[in-house]
């Protein structure tokens, strides 16, 4: 399996780990010049953008560790690309999935602020 299986993968695992929260499934994959969304989900009233990060081994810090500074930024440019052609009139925040090895999901819901 390449990678861009094994991450296609992690993200239909992290889907359905977020749907079994009591997410509900709005998009995947939404790419735009800035960058790529892997997930929209919605919680009740707010919408979820979810960055899914997949990592084999812990070195470096694992998956939670490698959204950087500048992958926020990016992804905070693309929410607002897809915000501009979506309306919602509620809240919105940021939410993390980990998967560092095997099957173990970290889940940070608002992981960061725009």
């Amino acid at each position: 399996m390449n990678q861009r299986q094994r991450g296609n993968q992690a993200e239909q695992q992290a889907r359905h780990f977020l749907e079994r929260q009591g997410l509900q499934y709005i998009d995947a994959n939404y790419a735009c010049r800035y960058g790529e969304i892997d997930l929209i989900m919605r919680e009740t009233d707010t919408l979820v953008f979810v960055e899914v990060r997949l990592r084999s081994q812990q070195t470096f810090g694992g998956a939670l560790a490698s959204i950087n500074h500048k992958k926020q930024h990016k992804l905070q440019l693309t929410a607002q690309h897809y915000l501009q052609r979506h309306a919602w009139p509620g809240p919105c925040r940021f939410d993390a999935i980990g998967m560092d090895g095997g099957n173990h999901i970290t889940w940070v819901s608002d992981a960061f602020q725009s």
